[in-house]
């Protein structure tokens, strides 16, 4: 079959790589029909290098039809479309049955002190081969794909893998009050869609915060009040206030992560690490990694106070300085983490029928072949050609 892999920072390919096969009776095969870039795979692409070996197959946002099953696979049958969760779960050990998918018992990655593994993603999550491929092989075929309907378009279900949870509890975990007010900053995919959830669930003022024109322009189109960081720069915190009541909104949810644009120290901490030997590297990571932490700073600057920070942006460094007395004095309360995505399905499948209120329909904004995945990736990186979700077909 035909696959992306990983061969360097900077540095993916299509290659042809050995079909997938049953490996254990629950397991199910999915020719995958459409699969997502994520922001989170930028963070492949650039920093992780050192988790990767040359050949990984990446991809962790896939939907597809089952070809084969397993002898112990009864939930589903071939021609079933299907949707993969992007963390791996079984849906019966202590964690699932509580709804903390993402930390899983079944697949928990011990070797690096690691949540659930993930799809597609470097050895500190399994180093499971990835959706951005013709194939997959899905284990606990039984619970973990997400059966849809036939008949609408890949669009209005793919991003059940991974945006629509992972949006989905950063406003849950935000707890914005009703009719209450929120921030989103960075307005890739994640918080473009946190935002449009934060305002389907009754928020009265969703500001957006980006330097992207052409994600500001996408985000105030849906009814978000968007400001553009490169006007505002450090006074992005006295803007917010502003429209406030001069206290800041109730949350802030951090859409951006680790590789936010400033912290020059950090930056060029992430270009040294990417340039070591892997075994350096990682050392260095484990040990003395830090993050660029102008997103989260900016956060706890701009929430009120007793107001709440939800991070869906991933995070990676061991050695992150935060300023404990200012949140402490401001009463922050901090959640985070990986999406539980199959705890999420019940609420969000029904706005996945008949309407679009959140407008899944028409939320990618490029389509390419599979085969021009490395120059997606490209874009994506540059933000470019007004690139801010692209779905690939295999």
């Amino acid at each position: 079959m035909r696959a992306l892999t990983w061969h360097g920072k900077r540095d993916v390919r299509v290659d042809t790589v050995p079909d997938p096969e049953l490996q254990d009776p629950e397991d199910v095969i999915v020719r995958i029909t459409s699969s997502g870039i994520c922001g989170s795979d930028l963070h492949l692409y650039e920093v992780m290098g050192p988790y990767l070996d040359v050949g990984d197959i990446l991809g962790h946002e896939p939907m597809g039809v089952v070809e084969e099953v397993g002898a112990d696979v009864t939930a589903l049958a071939p021609g079933d479309r299907v949707v993969m969760p992007f963390n791996i779960s079984c849906g019966h050990c202590w964690m699932c049955e509580r709804g903390l998918h993402s930390q899983c018992e079944a697949t928990q990655v011990h070797e690096h002190g690691m949540g659930a593994a993930l799809f597609g993603y470097t050895k500190l999550y399994g180093q499971v081969p990835g959706g951005q491929a013709e194939y997959l092989r899905v284990p606990f075929g039984n619970f973990l794909p997400v059966k849809v309907p036939q008949g609408p378009p890949d669009d209005r279900f793919v991003y059940l893998s991974d945006v629509l949870p992972t949006a989905w509890q950063a406003v849950e975990y935000a707890d914005v009050p009703e009719g209450g007010t929120v921030a989103v900053l960075g307005l890739g995919p994640i918080g473009d869609m946190a935002a449009r959830i934060a305002l389907h669930r009754g928020a009265s003022l969703v500001i957006g915060i980006d330097l992207v024109p052409d994600r500001l322009t996408r985000a105030a189109a849906r009814g978000v009040t968007c400001l553009d960081l490169r006007a505002y720069g450090k006074d992005i915190g006295d803007a917010v206030r502003e429209r406030t009541g001069g206290r800041g909104t109730d949350a802030v949810i951090d859409a951006v992560g680790m590789e936010a644009h400033g912290a020059p120290v950090a930056k060029a901490g992430q270009w040294i690490t990417g340039h070591l030997p892997d075994a350096v590297a990682k050392q260095l990571m484990e040990h003395a990694g830090l993050d660029r932490l102008s997103a989260l700073y900016a956060a706890i600057d701009i929430v009120r106070r007793g107001g709440t920070i939800s991070l869906s942006g991933v995070y990676g460094g061991s050695t992150d300085p935060l300023p404990l007395r200012t949140m402490f004095d401001k009463q922050i309360q901090l959640r985070m983490g990986q999406a539980n995505v199959k705890r999420w399905i019940p609420d969000l499948l029904p706005l996945l029928t008949d309407q679009d209120p959140l407008g899944v329909d028409g939320f990618a904004t490029h389509h390419v072949p599979l085969e021009d995945a490395p120059q997606a990736y490209n874009d994506f990186q540059a933000k470019s050609d007004g690139m801010v979700k692209t779905l690939l077909r295999p």
